[in-house]
């Protein structure tokens, strides 16, 4: 047998690659999950959409925005995390009871596409973040040409740190987050002692996204619920990694729920400072450190808000190639971070992404949130907490989940319906136009979800009930 090198290729690409993992086997314990989880949450892509709230909101609306619609829906979606650390599989493998084995090789490998948008938006943000530092020591670059190409750089690096595997960038996020929930702090320390604290509780947004309060509140909370679900299709891979369902479930919430809302907030701080301050929304992080702060002070900050890009791009590049996994296993590990760093590297260059931030992340949550529905009612009702493994996996006689030629219809067709009816009949985020007064009550993204896991709870108590395969269990 052929000796396997780097580590036993990443401990079988990477810690057992897509089967089952036993506890034995799990290595990352409360802090260990929370801190890697929260370097993933926390790249300055929070302070885009802290500052994109801030322009619409006061200063209490948008605290209250941020952290009530992100606590809410994080605590929901996170719920299948019991289901990844007690079954040790991620949510791509038991979707294969949902979607289809083929069905989940398609969606999973679309939605990464998708997810890899953020990684373009995360090293554009190193790219400005580079900028600013070599302008503090007053060296100006050219932005056109410095920013994709500072940008590659950041998504080559963070490609080294996912080759390494889940103990790397364990290791890597321990000491980036430590320093960046310290840096957070100081941020927001700058911020309230650079402008008086009255004038943020005095201050009113001059910007308009509806004709209405209630609409600009929602508009905004549509942005915070997306960005709450664009972590769902990722947040369900690393858990598998945990030693018990607790703290599996805690240390994902708690990253996604409160650290990464909290620094979307200091971003929303930092903004409203700025507008204070100077008359002009800024939403690139380090400019507004530079105003608000020291020379020292700040480029200490800058330089942690820009490293921190590359840990994400590490992780999230770990994630996203491992649900890619997920729906075709017999692909590389190692191939598929080489193609994900040049295809991350190309939107980079592009900046399509970025500049079209609001609207892409509502187009991605309506392709995760039919799902974050359908598995949450999947999980809980549906097949009630228990699921055939062998099934997942095709083991033996067990093809239940082959469904038609390897897609489960009912999950894709609700998936569809959901995507197509809320942005006909609900909120079109392409060119923000509410149509319907659900959205005020749901958002456009919240409501995919509900209609989603509500579609597949009705069919589920149909005769589809059968196709579905919803009694078999090991």
């Amino acid at each position: 047998m052929p000796k396997m090198s780097h580590s036993e290729y990443i401990r079988r690409e990477t810690v057992t690659g897509t089967v089952p993992m036993l506890r034995k086997e799990r290595q990352y314990g409360f802090w260990d999950l929370f801190l890697t989880t929260s370097g993933f949450s926390i790249a300055t892509w929070c302070y885009t959409q802290g500052a994109y709230v801030a322009q619409y909101l006061s200063f209490q609306q948008m605290l209250i925005n941020i952290f009530c619609f992100n606590i809410v829906w994080i605590l929901i979606e996170c719920i299948p995390v019991f289901f990844a650390v007690r079954y040790g599989i991620d949510l791509w493998v038991w979707l294969r009871s949902v979607l289809g084995k083929k069905g989940v090789a398609i969606l999973a490998t679309v939605i990464s596409m998708a997810n890899f948008g953020w990684y373009a938006v995360d090293s554009r943000l190193f790219g400005m973040s580079m900028i600013n530092l070599f302008g503090g020591f007053g060296i100006t670059l050219d932005e056109g040409f410095w920013i994709p190409a500072l940008g590659v750089l950041c998504v080559v690096l963070g490609t080294l740190i996912a080759l390494g595997g889940p103990t790397v960038i364990k290791w890597t996020n321990r000491i980036l987050v430590t320093a960046l929930l310290i840096v957070g702090f100081v941020v927001v320390m700058i911020c309230f002692t650079s402008v008086p604290l009255g004038d943020f509780f005095n201050y009113q947004p001059t910007a308009s996204i509806y004709d209405t309060r209630l609409g600009n509140f929602m508009l905004s909370a549509e942005g915070n619920v997306a960005f709450a679900f664009s972590w769902s299709t990722q947040a369900l891979v690393l858990p598998r990694l945990a030693k018990t369902e607790r703290s599996g479930y805690w240390a994902t919430s708690l990253a996604y729920g409160v650290v990464a809302p909290f620094f979307v907030a200091a971003g929303g701080v930092m903004a409203i400072a700025m507008f204070l301050k100077t008359g002009a929304y800024v939403d690139d992080p380090t400019k507004m450190l530079a105003t608000l702060a020291g020379p020292g002070v700040s480029l200490l900050s800058l330089l942690m808000v820009a490293f921190a890009n590359i840990g994400t791009q590490g992780t999230g590049s770990y994630v996203n190639c491992m649900i890619i996994k997920s729906g075709i296993p017999r692909l590389s590990y190692r191939l598929l971070v080489i193609l994900a760093m040049f295809y991350v590297s190309a939107l980079t260059i592009w900046g399509w992404v970025m500049d079209n931030f609001g609207s892409f992340i509502s187009c991605a949550a309506y392709i995760q949130g039919p799902i974050i529905g359908m598995v949450v009612v999947d999980y809980l009702i549906v097949k009630r907490r228990k699921i055939s493994l062998r099934g997942l996996y095709g083991l033996g006689d067990h093809h239940e989940y082959d469904f038609t030629h390897g897609f489960n219809l009912v999950g894709l067709a609700c998936i569809v319906i959901s995507f197509v009816s809320c942005v006909l009949f609900v909120y079109d985020p392409l060119n923000q136009v509410i149509k319907s007064p659900i959205f005020l009550a749901l958002t456009g993204s919240g409501f995919t979800a509900v209609c989603g896991g509500l579609l597949y709870w009705i069919a589920s108590i149909t005769p589809l009930k059968k196709y579905m395969h919803l009694t078999s269990t090991d």
